[in-house]
């Protein structure tokens, strides 16, 4: 039976020039009109089934009053096309997320999702993944929002540099002038979630702390949310050393890309061996990232999908050697 929508639905189907709808159809082949508040959606039945129950939710959402924007549609295709039999008024509701969390930041795939429920369930968690998946980003967001439900006390996010010696005496500037454009990214995914003037009183008063990794050797850390960005680049040494500085009270989420790693060759990455030597452990989880889950420009994911099949094809019999 084809759904009957009402006037505010029917526009948040559409959007400005059809552009929702257009969406809608590319991504599941298949053509969809409306007369006199019925939508009609032709196509294969099982591609059928879905995008009505794709409107359904819509409409349930928006009865709800839960906000549908752009993005929503792109995040509501992007988690059926996974997942067919997906709850979309569940995942663009935030249910199962703390409200603190839903409210600061929506995940846009199922993976981001599953994310975001480890980082809260869990005392230590790894993402493991390619660029543009929000691994950074939404570590930081749930960061924020234990901070605002004062479930941590500070929050401390470092990221591993290059060697303090040689290489970083070559640019100018004192020892933190020649640190920051390391730690630029953590500062942009704070200035995006709590907004500069806030994160800049944080720092201040020692509640938000961005340093290098080699920074956190001999301390324990408790009460704090403390985040580990670009961990490919640690060694095992580093690794082990920053996993052991987590205190009472305190989570732990590790982010990088072990298919971006920048260790002189010979030197193994903490991450690889974090994921060979902790998978299992009770309390850690790993979540792996894809591709598919670039929520970025959609023209990036692309390219890491180029980058990937390139790799693969380098890594085949024919070609080694």
């Amino acid at each position: 039976m084809s759904p009957t929508v009402n006037d505010t639905t029917a526009s948040v189907l559409f959007g400005t020039n059809d552009d929702n709808v257009r969406a809608i159809e590319r991504a599941f082949d298949v053509r969809i009109n409306m007369r006199n508040g019925e939508v009609q959606v032709a196509g294969e039945p099982e591609k059928v089934s879905v995008v009505e129950r794709l409107i359904d939710h819509l409409q349930i959402l928006e009865q709800r009053g839960i906000s549908i924007r752009p993005s929503s549609i792109r995040t509501a295709i992007r988690v059926l096309s996974e997942d067919p039999e997906a709850d979309v008024v569940a995942f663009l509701a935030g249910d199962a997320l703390s409200p603190e969390v839903s409210r600061i930041v929506k995940p846009r795939t199922v993976m981001q999702r599953r994310y975001l429920e480890a980082i809260e369930k869990m005392d230590m968690t790894f993402s493991i993944g390619p660029a543009g998946t929000g691994k950074t980003f939404l570590a930081v967001a749930v960061a924020a929002a234990q901070l605002s439900e004062k479930k941590v006390r500070r929050i401390i996010l470092c990221r591993p540099a290059v060697e303090a010696g040689e290489k970083l005496g070559f640019l100018p500037g004192d020892l933190a002038e020649k640190i920051n454009p390391y730690l630029r990214p953590l500062y942009d995914s704070l200035y995006d979630i709590l907004g500069f003037e806030r994160v800049g009183k944080l720092i201040e008063k020692n509640v938000i702390e961005v340093a290098p990794l080699a920074f956190m050797r001999g301390r324990t850390l408790s009460d704090a949310f403390i985040i580990l960005d670009e961990a490919q680049n640690t060694t095992t040494e580093q690794m082990k050393m920053f996993l052991t500085r987590m205190g009472f009270g305190s989570k732990v989420v590790v982010t990088g890309d072990i298919t971006q790693i920048d260790l002189p060759d010979g030197r193994r990455s903490g991450l690889r061996e974090a994921w060979a030597t902790l998978e299992g452990v009770d309390g850690i989880e790993f979540i792996h990232f894809t591709p598919k889950d670039v929520v970025r420009h959609p023209l990036v994911g692309r390219i890491v999908h180029a980058y990937d099949l390139r790799e693969a094809r380098r890594n085949t019999p024919d070609n080694a050697g």
